[in-house]
């Protein structure tokens, strides 16, 4: 008797519930190698998890203004069945305060300064270029750069976060993007598959990213050495949690070299569709979770 088809559930988010292009690419990868993928919407509560051999984490966009409902839904996902990434991957990297991990870890890192609901809203970067964000966030959400007269703003912006109850990351924006944009390393299966080259996103004095993402601008890239070393650095921190099916190292330059951005193994853009033969790569990778 041959044995069951392997049932897949790739989740995604319900304004995207038939995926975005990159998660159909995947889709259609894993049906030619035989597997029963479908796209879930990652809140209904309608679906039957435990109906699949396993859970792929994809395009949850929404979760960062309700993080701790999407973890509660990881946790019940991964005692029912397997999930990728693994509920440790997730809880992680849902939080920017890894980034602290990482800096103790000596991992070169964005300067990053954390403010808790409950702290004075003043900070160190008020007087030159800064960037304001949630801790918990995604699409560049809440996200705003503000100059070095923006005093005011920048304040105000801290403030209704944290009357949101949510921790506030600020850094320094980092000039240099401007022109060479940004590098994300894109690994799967724990293996270096391609990078792109994210064009600058923030607008100065522009206002948050409406809806679920900011648009970006994306084309190849082939990452530097330093590059592929600092985000294999990151990814020797990551290696304690558990191997990765997929990950995301997203890497901004100076002139003393590339520092991480951020670590992205939840929900991160992967662009298969600008990097020939990685949907199956991905692919390839999940058959061998399924075994």
């Amino acid at each position: 008797m041959s044995a069951p088809t392997p049932r897949v559930a790739l989740a995604t988010a319900g304004e995207v519930p038939d995926l975005d292009d990159e998660g159909r690419l995947l889709l259609a990868a894993l049906r030619e190698r035989g597997v029963d993928a479908h796209p879930a919407v990652w809140d209904d509560e309608a679906e039957d998890w435990a109906a699949y051999d396993l859970v792929v984490v994809r395009s949850t966009w929404d979760y960062a203004e309700r993080v701790a409902e999407f973890l509660d839904w990881a946790a019940r996902v991964a005692s029912l069945t397997r999930l990728q990434n693994s509920l440790a991957h997730l809880r992680w990297t849902t939080d920017k305060h890894y980034l602290d991990e990482l800096a103790a870890a000596g991992v070169p890192v964005v300067p990053s300064l954390f403010l808790a609901p409950d702290d004075a809203p003043d900070h160190r970067w008020l007087e030159v270029e800064h960037v304001v964000k949630p801790a918990v966030s995604a699409g560049s959400r809440s996200t705003i750069r503000l100059g070095d007269d923006d005093a005011q703003r920048s304040l105000a912006h801290v403030r209704s976060l944290q009357a949101q109850g949510r921790s506030v990351l600020v850094q320094p924006y980092l000039p240099e993007v401007d022109t060479a944009g940004e590098t994300a390393v894109v690994l799967l299966g724990g293996e270096v598959s391609h990078a792109i080259r994210k064009g600058p996103l923030l607008q100065r004095g522009a206002g948050p990213v409406d809806g679920l993402f900011a648009e970006e601008e994306i084309s190849a890239r082939e990452p530097s050495a330093e590059e592929l070393r600092v985000a294999a650095r990151a990814m020797e921190v990551v290696a304690g949690l558990g191997p990765t099916a997929y990950a995301r190292v997203d890497l901004l330059p100076t002139p003393d070299g590339p520092l991480v951005l951020e670590v992205e193994l939840a929900e991160p853009s992967l662009f298969l569709d600008t990097a020939p033969g990685s949907a199956d790569r991905l692919a390839d990778v999940v058959v061998a979770r399924l075994a």
